[in-house]
């Protein structure tokens, strides 16, 4: 075996691998995906721009194939690939993707639709006219550069950028581990701002915030709320809603259209188009007839025709919802600072410009400087030349050669070596009065210049007036008014703005399902006059609640452990007349063994109305309406339950009515609510009814005084009655009460009561399920102490469990 030449050094695998991942990520960061702070540039970007100047590619030459700039970069500076060249050159091109173009180009350079550009053969371009100022006293020193990759030659590693180009037009890339997301801005705010940094160093985020509004895309459209630019510009990372720009328009006809002029950044019309199409396919989006893109090259128009019967509004709130015609641009403003990747605010970005400025006009002046010194030196030399000329011309003359004339002139004069030669190298011109002036003029503009360079390195303030200057006269040229509106709106919009507001009807059957109608179902199965029995529920089920409401009306559902959920009416599934309807428990965020067991529609959470409970245990309590205005998910403390207690009723009430408690052992008491003073959200309540050890309440009615109503007693053993309401006479909270019916082995104990009047119907339900349908006028009238009579039969180890009466649509169109 051959011995092994050199010397191997053992390295743990994991130890290379982290090395040279380490090495690839910061390569990709700071050498391709990430923009330096100064110039706002990432690599590929300034050697394209770079190449545009080295070439001669200005604004003020015709314009020259792609291709050829696409091959002058690559042979130069970027050996990358000929596509991602021209990629990044044609972005630079794009009116909708650049907010001030860096290039200028001719032909077919892409479209916000998404078609492509042409092939590099076929379009041309220049220089843009604002490009120049990233380039500006380039050659003057005020950058450095560094050997390209072959070594050949040298390029920026900065572009001396006299435009703040980080913010005017942002950049995006992804590095590895981290990526920036910077928005575009608008130059006239952006260079307001740089004026309040320069006169007031001190200057606040907050304060430079007052001259750059927020993000001024190049498609414009609206940004809605600042919260989000606030987040960006305070902290380097925020979000900021973007929206389409549209009109409603009224169409001949009544019909109306809504017209789009402006999409968010960055969203391709074309899939956007095909989004909308979708949806109407689909039916998530009703009441669109027509989409077509009316775009020319005067501006873009999108033309969606509605239905004459929709709401224009909540269909163009629809398509905000549902597609990119509201975006988010997440901000997230990553440069390299030193080739060091950090997240910066809005015054750290204007704060390195500023320091990159600095470092531009003093490299620059000292290179004038120099260039100054140097002239006004050789033109000592020649003023003192021209003085002596004659002995100079006798030395000239009589020297073998140059350099005994050069020597022998810096011997008896004193010339510099740079000196004597100018004058060797000086025509004989120069010897007229004229150039003589002219040499003197020369030498006395350049002391004036010397004097000046030197204050200026000497005082900042000087340098800040420079850059005061030269930036000033860039906005003069360059600005424009801002495209993209801010609005003083939140950035999300309520998801009710998404339905029209309408009548709606709701079923709620004993066994907890829900659905919703429209009115129109429920008027048109009306006339059959026969209550709710077509609409579709199973033998074991029957429809217990029934109500019109509104779409944008609430539904506050109770629980038996005393918690509270709350929907609005277009949160429930909207079902056929003859569909089951959805289980109230997928639709609430309950858990446990909680059971629905009351539900109040509420139009508005009003001062003026009362939430009335009643708890197993006899406890009542009146809570302000207003105060159970909550949309938390997880609900609320309807109220403060004692253990082994559990709440068995809610009521809405005006605070006017009376109140009776029925027990199981057959006791009721009524009392006016007067007499219960209202409390707060999770109090306990107060005591409504005195309870024997072995009693319990089974259920709570409110009422009015009225003589057609009447109070339904039921047993367990299937013994109901009815008896008027006037024999409840009117007691005070908290007492024994009174019977309210004669119970008996064979009567057993109470099951419910209800308040009904003539023509309802009830359903009686027992522990094994048996359900009997009634109606009231069936069931005798009874005083207040008999046992009443047998209205359902129940197989000796059954019971009744529980009374309700099934809403009827006669009391509803009332």
């Amino acid at each position: 075996m051959a011995d092994i030449i050199g010397k191997v050094v053992p390295i743990k695998l994991e130890d290379e691998m982290k090395k040279s991942f380490l090495d690839y990520s910061m390569s990709v960061i700071v050498s391709r995906a990430l923009p330096d702070v100064r110039d706002g540039l990432k690599p590929v970007h300034r050697r394209i721009i770079y190449t545009l100047h080295e070439t001669g590619r200005t604004p003020d030459k015709p314009y020259s194939k792609s291709a050829g700039l696409v091959g002058d970069v690559m042979g130069r500076y970027h050996p990358h690939g000929d596509s991602a060249i021209y990629d990044a050159t044609v972005r630079m091109a794009q009116d909708f993707s650049t907010r001030y173009l860096l290039v200028d180009g001719h032909g077919n350079f892409g479209s916000i639709d998404g078609d492509p550009a042409a092939a590099m053969r076929y379009t041309e371009l220049r220089m843009s006219k604002i490009t120049s100022y990233l380039l500006a006293d380039i050659e003057k020193n005020t950058v450095d550069f560094k050997p390209n990759y072959d070594e050949k030659r040298e390029e920026p590693i900065v572009l001396p950028s006299r435009v703040p180009n980080l913010l005017l037009n942002g950049s995006s890339g992804i590095a590895v581990g981290m990526a920036t997301n910077i928005p575009p801005h608008n130059l006239s705010e952006v260079v307001d701002a740089v004026f309040m940094m320069i006169d007031n160093p001190n200057v606040t985020t907050e304060d430079l915030m007052k001259s750059i509004k927020g993000p001024d895309f190049p498609t414009g459209g609206l940004i809605m709320g600042r919260e989000g630019i606030r987040q960006a510009y305070l902290t380097g990372r925020g979000s900021v809603i973007m929206r389409a720009k549209a009109r409603i328009e009224k169409m001949n006809g009544g019909k109306m259209r809504i017209l789009v002029h402006e999409i968010p950044y960055q969203v391709n019309k074309a899939k956007l188009l095909e989004r909308i199409a979708e949806l109407v396919r689909d039916k998530r989006v009703d009441g669109i007839t027509d989409l077509r893109d009316e775009s020319d090259r005067k501006g873009m128009q999108i033309v969606i025709e509605l239905r004459r019967d929709v709401n224009p509004q909540v269909v163009l709130n629809q398509l905000y919802k549902h597609t990119q015609m509201q975006d988010t641009f997440g901000v997230n403003m990553l440069a390299l600072v030193d080739n060091v990747p950090k997240v910066l605010n809005l015054r750290d970005i204007i704060y390195y410009y500023l320091e990159h400025q600095k470092d531009v006009i003093v490299r620059r002046t000292r290179y004038d400087l120099e260039k100054a010194e140097a002239r006004a030196h050789i033109l000592e030399g020649l003023r003192i030349a021209i003085d002596n000329i004659d002995r100079i011309i006798e030395i000239i003359r009589t020297s073998e050669t140059e350099d005994v004339a050069r020597s022998q002139m810096m011997g008896e004069f004193g010339f510099s070596e740079k000196q004597a030669q100018a004058i060797l190298d000086m025509r004989l011109k120069r010897l007229v009065g004229l150039e003589r002036e002219k040499i003197e003029e020369e030498y006395q503009s350049l002391l004036n210049s010397i004097a000046y360079f030197r204050a200026v390195l000497n005082s900042e303030k000087m340098v800040l007036d420079i850059i005061k200057k030269e930036i000033g006269e860039i906005k003069a040229k360059f600005a424009d008014a801002r495209r993209t509106e801010i609005t003083a709106g939140a950035g999300d919009f309520d998801i009710e703005d998404l339905i029209a507001e309408e009548d709606a009807v709701v079923t709620i059957t004993h066994n907890g399902y829900i659905k919703r109608l429209h009115v129109n179902t429920y008027k048109a199965q009306r006339r059959g006059g026969k209550g709710v029995t077509a609409m579709g529920t199973k033998e074991d089920d029957f429809v217990e609640l029934l109500f019109i409401t509104t779409t944008h009306h609430y539904l506050l559902f109770f629980t038996d452990k005393g918690k509270v959920y709350r929907l609005k009416t277009h949160e429930i599934p909207e079902a056929s007349r003859t569909a089951k309807g959805t289980a109230i428990v997928n639709l609430l965020n309950i858990t446990g063994d909680d059971k629905v067991n009351a539900v109040i529609p509420v139009k508005e959470f009003s001062k003026d109305q009362y939430l009335l409970t009643a708890t197993r245990n006899g406890i009542v309590k009146k809570t302000v309406l207003q105060q159970y205005d909550s949309s938390r998910k997880e609900g609320l403390i309807a109220l403060t339950l004692d253990d082994g207690d559990e709440l068995i009723g809610v009521k809405l009430t005006d605070g006017e009515s009376d109140i009776l408690l029925a027990t199981r052992n057959g006791m009721a008491v009524r009392f006016p609510e007067g007499d219960v003073r209202e409390m707060g959200r999770t109090t306990r309540g107060v005591k409504g009814i005195e309870l024997s050890k072995d009693d319990f309440v089974v259920a709570m009615e409110t009422f009015k005084d009225d003589d057609k109503i009447d109070l339904l007693m039921i047993t367990e053993s299937g013994m109901g009655k009815r008896t008027a309401v006037e024999e409840y006479r009117s007691q005070h909270r908290g007492g024994k009460g009174i019977i309210s019916m004669r119970l008996t082995q064979k009567t057993g104990l109470m099951a419910g009561i209800k308040v009904v009047r003539p023509g309802d119907e009830l359903m009686v339900i027992s522990a094994e399920g048996v359900i009997i349908r009634l109606n009231v006028d069936e069931i005798s009238r009874f005083s207040r102490v008999t046992q009443g009579v047998s209205i359902m039969k129940i197989n000796p180890n059954d019971k009744v469990v529980a009374v309700a009466r099934v809403a009827m649509r006669e009391e509803d169109d009332e």
